[in-house]
This record gives C-alpha cells, structure tokens and sequence, in this order.
C-alpha cells in the first residue's frame, strides 16, 4: 500500500508513514465488546495521563446534567488509542461503547464514496450532468428574490453536474431558501426521511420541479444535494442505497452495525434523543418525535433511504470507514479507492467566494470540510484535516498528518450552547506527545 500521507508536502520528514490498518477481532462475547484492536496509547505516542483530561471533561458534563451520554473513540497510527463511554444511553442503562446512533449527515461522506466507486469503475464523471441519470434534473428553476419578500423563477442557467452535487454548489437547499412556500407545500423540508413511506426517489423526483435557491455554481448551498446522489446510485446501480452501501462499503469494512433502519434485535442499543432546555437543562426529545425526537428509525415505513441523512452507526464502524480514507483508500488488504482518488476527494473544490462566510478557514471537498488555514480555522488541527458531523450533534475528523481519527458521538437536539465538541478537539489534539 502507497500511504497517503506519504504525498503530502507537510508530511514530517522522518514520520513512520505506513499506516498500520484497524483489525477486525472477532466477537465471541457479550454485545458492546470492542470491535477494534485498540492499543496503550503510548505505543502511538499519545498520553494516557492526558487522555485523562478528556475523560473527565466527558464525565463533568455528564455529572452536570449538560449531557446525558456519548461515546469519543480516538485512533492513531491505524490502532484505537482510546475509546470510552459515558452516561447514560436513555433512562435505563448505561453508554456502552458499541452504543447505535443517529449520525444524520455523517451519512454523506458514505454516499460520496459510493459516488467515487462508481466513477472508479468507469460508470459515471463527476463532470456528467445529474440529468444524464435522472432526467427531472436535466432542466431546473431558481427562485430569485424581489427585495419586497415575494421571488420570481429563472431557468438555471446551465445543468447540475454530479461534482456540484458532492461539493453543495448545486444551490438546492433543505427548503428554506426564497420558494420556501413552494417546498411547504411539496412536504420537502428538512433532513428527516426516517418516516416518509415513500421511496427516496420519488420525493428527489418532486424535489426537482421546485425553485433551487441559487444558480448551479453560484455559491455553497448546504441541503439535499447528497440525497440526489443516493438516487443517482440506486439509477446505476440498480440497487437500493441500503443495498448498494451494504454491499460495497459495510459488509466488506465490517461495519456491522451500521443501518439505515434499525434491527428489531438491536433496538435496546439506540441511544437517546436529548434536548436541551430554556434552562439550560437535558429533557428526553419526543417519541418519535421526527427530526427532533427519536424518530421513526425502529418502527418506521423501512421505505426512504436518504443518503444525506438517514444511517444509525457505532463508533468503531465508523472509525473503520475513516480509518480506510487514512489509509488512502485500503482498510484489512481490501481496497475500496485509490489513493488518488482519495486525494481528490480531500481537498477544496470550491472557492472563498462561493462559501462566503461559511467554513472560516477551511474549503469543502468531495463530501466533507477541508481545513486549509489552521490560524484562520482557530482550532487545533493540521491542513489537510477533513470531517463532518450530524444533526444529532454528532461529528468527527481525521488528520492524515497526525495519522489520527476521531469519531465523537452523542445525540442532542437542539445543542444550544453546548461547547463539548470543542472541547473534545482540544484535548484530542494536547494528549499527542511524539
């Protein structure tokens, strides 16, 4: 295997550069026990006295009633270095680490890897028009603002391309944009699927005669645009989304945890929807409660499978999926892409322009943010980084030049005033003593 940190011209001279790929232990055990090798961290130059501090800042948010559970797994060099529970997974029992959650829009990183499969096997360009595949999309409209509240339509002024999509600069959005009205009424706002008893496709499909809310290009528009992606798979491939990412990225990275509708055998593993109070408080979200409760992921239609939004995951599945981009492309002697391919993915496609005030210090690459200034960026982290998170407050990262990987998971909706991610960063990145 060709590292991919082996490429980067901020590599470290005389860094170890051939990354130790994640194994698959076998789980002769009870449910929860770890999945991933893990190692002291001092064997991949982190602190363990330092990890401390992370820990307690998790339990200290707990203990305070500002979280009610999560789960930070921290890989290094290919080897989980940390990985712990905290809290409580509802009302009834504790956070385990191998815990199911929402990861909501982690979904897309998933979806645009299936994308870059795809054009890896000669099936599609990111250049090809989204109407090469689903014709609804070859002529669209945008709604332009008069200044007095009301708005007017326009032909786009060329087609949406497959790369637009990847990089959100098709200018759809989630349906508050200026024809919010016009979304209202088509019952497509939000990210929440898990309830629709309508196949994704159909609701793209409706999706597509609405007024967009900027010109094809024009500027970074974050919304619907990896859920059209997921349809343009399931035109390719023939196969559902669930199908298809089962197939080509679950089974075969071991992600076995992962789902877009949850397993009735699994459901005592979901954690929790939290939100939290006018008083600063945690109350449990509604059941199911849609976008801001629990929603319809146990019990739901089974019909809509949105890859923006829409999978349920663990931790160490999800450092498995990370942890094969790290490696540029190869997890357990499988390669999934090329590392060049992974390249392309992991920078800026987009310009300062197009993202405005959006991403301070960072660009958007082919599915996730990339850092490009650490200064401007103002956290702790190295260019080149790039991750994402989730509406249930999820998020994660990797570092290609620390080698590292962090998935942090909790499910709080609204966040408001919550500075635990932060945090986590910070004291990822201070216990890294090489």
């Amino acid at each position: 295997m060709k590292p991919l940190l082996a490429n980067r011209r901020y590599a470290w001279p005389g860094r170890q550069s051939v990354l130790v790929t994640l194994l698959l232990l076998s789980v002769s055990g009870a449910a929860g026990a770890d999945v991933l090798e893990r190692v002291p961290p001092e064997d991949v130059g982190m602190s363990s006295a330092r990890l401390e501090r992370l820990d307690a800042t998790l339990q200290g948010y707990v203990d305070s009633g500002t979280l009610h559970g999560a789960v930070v797994l921290v890989a290094r060099q290919g080897k989980i270095a940390h990985v712990e529970a905290f809290g409580s997974r509802d009302a009834q029992a504790a956070m385990r680490t191998d815990s199911i959650f929402r990861i909501a829009s982690q979904t897309k990183a998933l979806v645009s890897v299936g994308i870059m499969m795809l054009q890896e096997e000669g099936q599609l360009l990111l250049a090809d028009p989204v109407g090469k595949y689903l014709p609804e999309f070859l002529e669209t409209r945008v709604a332009v603002p008069d200044g007095a509240g009301a708005y007017r339509t326009v032909a786009a002024n060329r087609p949406i391309t497959i790369r637009d999509l990847l990089t959100h600069t098709a200018g759809i959005g989630y349906g508050e944009g200026p024809a919010r009205d016009r979304w209202e009424a088509a019952g497509i706002t939000g990210w929440y699927f898990a309830d629709r008893n309508e196949p994704v496709a159909g609701t793209m499909a409706r999706l597509a005669e609405l007024p967009f809310d900027a010109q094809p290009g024009e500027r970074w528009v974050y919304g619907y645009a990896t859920d059209i992606l997921g349809v343009v798979i399931e035109e390719i491939s023939g196969q559902t989304l669930e199908t298809f990412l089962g197939e080509r990225l679950f089974e075969p990275l071991g992600m076995t945890d992962t789902h877009f509708f949850l397993p009735a055998s699994k459901r005592q593993r979901l954690a929790a929807v939290y939100s939290v109070t006018d008083e600063g408080g945690l109350e449990r979200a509604p059941d199911p409660g849609g976008m801001v409760g629990q929603g319809a992921y146990v019990d739901g239609p089974r019909r809509s499978f949105s890859g923006g939004a829409g999978l349920l995951s663990t931790a160490s599945d999800y450092a498995r999926f990370l942890q094969m981009l790290q490696n540029g492309g190869e997890l357990d002697g499988v390669r999934f892409l090329s590392r060049k391919t992974v390249e392309l993915m992991i920078v800026s496609h987009v310009t300062r322009e197009q993202l405005g005030e959006h991403l301070p210090g960072a660009g958007f690459g082919l599915g996730f943010y990339v850092v490009e200034d650490v200064g401007i960026h103002g956290k702790p982290g190295s260019v080149g980084a790039f991750g994402w998170g989730g509406a249930y407050h999820t998020t994660y990262w990797v570092d290609p030049v620390e080698e590292l990987v962090v998935v942090y998971l909790t499910q709080v909706r609204p966040a408001t005033g919550l500075d635990d991610q932060g945090k986590v960063r910070t004291l990822v990145y201070q216990a890294i003593v090489d």
